[in-house]
């Protein structure tokens, strides 16, 4: 992983070549970010991932031999993933956050979050496309959710899963923390607004980690996302 010394090393892992190649563009004009391989299937991101150890991957969700998300299950532990794809299904950003993405990004979003996206990864804060994050916020404040999941998504009901209990109960100062973290707020804003320090933040969060079973930042927006929709 990058130490600081060096640019971010990055893997960009889609089934379509333009793509890649617009990434490319965008990740390799920063002068601290590097395209070290690209891979056109899933199988071959996890092959690729593994011999050369990126700083970040940027996953696409349809891919031949394995998707997005299995990839991101398959290499979120020991590398920062970012779900990048044209599709913002609600089943999509609730199974990478799960499978421990450190990001949700659409194609369409442009150059800037992408950047933005891997720098945020790389700093220990999560970047989520906002679209997704106002759909999911209206979508938890409905009575059961809004029905009607799109084309390409598995059978079962619609709306937000059931909200699943931490494995040890939080205390209110981290549940206020991670009500905070869920509303996109970085652990400087966080520390400001609690008026204490990004350390102390920093360790509030890896005590919210490990009581939620959470293995990033995502994951425990995740869980408090779940948690209000599990009261409606």
């Amino acid at each position: 992983m990058s130490s600081g010394a060096g640019p971010v090393r990055i893997l960009i892992a889609d089934d379509q070549a333009d793509v890649r190649s617009a990434f490319r563009m965008i990740l390799d004009a920063q002068p601290d970010m590097t395209v070290v391989a690209e891979a056109a299937d899933g199988a071959a991101a996890v092959a690729e991932a593994r011999r050369l150890r990126p700083d970040v991957v940027l996953a696409d969700i349809r891919m031949p031999k394995l998707d997005g998300l299995e990839v991101t299950r398959q290499l979120a532990g020991q590398h920062k993933v970012i779900v990048v794809t044209t599709f913002d299904l609600d089943e999509y950003v609730h199974t990478a956050l799960r499978n421990g993405a450190a990001g949700f990004l659409l194609k369409r979003s442009g150059p800037v979050l992408l950047i933005e996206a891997v720098r945020a990864a790389m700093a220990g804060d999560a970047l989520i496309s906002p679209q997704i994050t106002v759909r999911l916020l209206r979508h938890m404040a409905l009575p059961g959710g809004e029905p009607g999941p799109g084309p390409g998504t598995a059978s079962g009901p619609s709306g937000p899963p059931p909200a699943a209990g931490p494995v040890e109960e939080l205390t209110a100062r981290e549940r206020e923390i991670a009500e905070q973290v869920a509303d996109g707020a970085t652990n400087a804003e966080i520390g400001a607004g609690l008026f204490i320090s990004p350390g102390t933040v920093k360790n509030h969060l890896a005590s919210i980690q490990r009581k939620l079973g959470a293995r990033n930042r995502v994951g425990i927006a995740a869980w408090v996302w779940e948690q209000a929709a599990g009261t409606r």
